[in-house]
């Protein structure tokens, strides 16, 4: 027998105890374990105790012969498949071969048995019974192993499932942030189009109002009257400002500041505008670097988000006004690489759910009751912030206050020590013959009207193309007004020309767009709407350079 291999069970079945000994004689070089029965039922009693894998039977037996066990055997599923071998040395006719077959015999030996082929046959069937029981176990493992294999690929595909549906989710937000820029901006370049146009109807009212002001100072009922239109153009002055700022266009004046003597001056201006029930603290360390931002602007951020806080805090609280150098390592994903300053604005105020604060920032957009804001706060301190080179981050959870982060540049030009304010008086000038460039004939007679109000003469035309010609016939202008935006040429492209012809002649831009870039670069420039003294202020001092160059 071969030592690995695993013994198997044989059953001799014979009433006669000499033939069961020779049987075993015969067999047992074999090697497998050889059960003896001396009658079917004890046959039997051993086939419900083990598995056999060849059973070797005589047929002619008192009580139950082996062909009447062998059926018993066959009708239990378990011994449906076992090998039964008949020994018989009476029944040896063809007939008792067939009946044993029938019976589910696998052969029929007839005495004397020949002991090598009694062998032979026997170790066929046990071979088998062995490859079989081989082969069953090698299926339950493959099963076992297909199960596993079919759970880790079960597991792997609900992992790939939820790594697509992150990725989905991750792509669908990536669009959604898309979609809401491109939103903003096309928001923001109908804004900055819209307070354009503004602008120019503002001009028109404000100049036209300032000069019937200056004509009825008896008239006090008409003087209070105009001056409530008046106050109300320029309150429309102060919303462009605000327009523009969301839009990202409007003029600033960048210097290098320390944020502690803006928010000093600020917080007893806000102490008297927020009221009593809200206490303003104020946490700045000594060692804050300088950031670089407009100082009116960054007052007026300040302001906008302490009246927000005022307004998520109807019972009263606490704005705390917090900075801190950024660390460079942990910055907003949005800023560029540099030194930062994290001014923060918490309030203990009402908060915000997250519906409202995905829409904080849009131009417009108020929780307020009509008419108690302008939905313009904070989409102007995001485009002042973000025209400054820094970003903006709002935290905020019902009942748990709102928290605004401002990441404002550090600055590198050294501080000033205080704001300077230009003096307003007027600068003297003669008489000038003006060159006036509007295609608005609204703007184009506000604007002429109000330089013969200052003593001056005007020639007026409303294209770029007019005002070559007028030039190219022979007009010599002292000094020349240009609209910016103007449809075929623009003023800063007409001043371009001009300078060709007449390289001496001084220029001033008149602009709604209040954007250096986009508003003639270098050249000297009025925002509109302006007032008479800005425009008598700006006409002189072109004047003055034109002599000092002249001199």
């Amino acid at each position: 027998m071969h030592p690995n291999r695993d013994r198997v069970n044989i059953l001799l079945v014979d009433d006669q105890p000499s033939k069961l000994l020779s049987y075993e004689v015969v067999l047992e070089e074999l090697g497998e374990n050889l059960i003896k029965a001396a009658s079917g039922k004890e046959a039997l009693a051993q086939l419900l105790r083990r598995e056999f894998a060849v059973i070797l039977v005589d047929v002619a037996m008192p009580e139950l012969d082996g062909f009447e066990l062998a059926a018993m055997i066959r009708e239990h599923p378990r011994f449906e498949q076992t090998a039964i071998i008949f020994v018989s040395a009476v029944h040896l006719s063809e007939f008792d071969s067939l009946r044993g077959y029938r019976a589910g015999a696998v052969d029929y030996l007839q005495v004397p048995i020949v002991p090598d082929l009694l062998r032979a046959k026997v170790r066929i069937f046990c071979d088998l019974y062995r490859k079989t029981r081989q082969l069953e176990a090698l299926n339950e493992e493959l099963e076992r192993r297909v199960e596993a294999r079919t759970a880790e690929l079960a597991a792997a595909n609900v992992d790939l499932e939820k790594r697509v549906e992150a990725r989905t989710r991750e792509r669908e937000e990536a669009l959604a942030q898309v979609a809401e820029m491109q939103k903003l901006e096309g928001l923001g370049q109908l804004t900055g189009g819209v307070a354009h146009d503004f602008n120019n109807l503002l001009m028109v009212v404000m100049s036209n109002l300032e000069m019937a002001l200056s004509r009825v100072a008896e008239d006090a009922l008409l003087t209070r009257w105009l001056g409530r239109a008046m106050e109300a153009a320029t309150r429309g002055a102060a919303l462009t400002k605000r327009m523009l700022a969301f839009a990202r266009r409007q003029d600033l004046k960048p210097e290098s500041l320390a944020l502690s003597d803006v928010v000093s001056g600020m917080v007893e201006m806000m102490s008297h505008s927020l009221g009593p029930s809200v206490r303003i603290a104020v946490d700045l360390p000594p060692d804050l670097p300088p950031i670089r931002i407009d100082r009116n602007q960054l007052e007026l951020a300040l302001l906008n988000l302490g009246l927000n806080a005022r307004d998520a805090m109807p019972n009263g609280g606490e704005l705390l006004i917090k900075a801190r150098t950024a660390d460079e390592a942990h910055l907003p994903d949005k800023l560029a690489p540099g030194c930062y300053v994290h001014l923060l604005v918490v309030d203990t105020g009402l908060g915000m759910d997250v519906e409202t604060l995905k829409r904080a920032s849009e131009p417009f957009f108020s929780t307020k009751p009509m008419g108690k804001g302008s939905g313009l706060g904070l989409s102007m301190v995001h485009g002042l912030t973000l025209q400054s080179g820094g970003t903006m981050h709002i935290a905020s959870r019902p009942n748990e206050g709102t928290s605004v982060s401002l990441w404002l540049p550090v600055g590198q030009d050294p501080v000033l020590a205080g704001r300077t304010l230009d003096a307003p008086g007027r600068v003297e000038s003669a008489v000038r013959r003006v060159l006036l460039v509007d295609d608005d004939p609204l703007v184009l007679a506000a604007t002429a009207d109000m330089l013969r109000e200052l003593g001056h003469e005007t020639i007026e035309t409303t294209s770029a193309k007019k005002a070559l010609e007028v030039l190219g016939a022979g007009e010599r202008p002292d000094l020349a007004i240009l609209d910016y935006a103007m449809p075929e040429m623009s003023g800063s492209a007409l001043a371009e020309l001009i300078h060709e012809i007449h390289p001496g002649l001084p220029l001033l831009l008149a602009t709604g767009y209040s954007e250096r870039e986009k508003a003639g670069g270098r050249l000297p420039r009025l925002n509109k709407p302006y007032t008479l003294a800005e425009l008598d202020r700006q006409i002189g001092l072109l004047s003055s350079a034109r002599a000092t160059i002249a001199s």
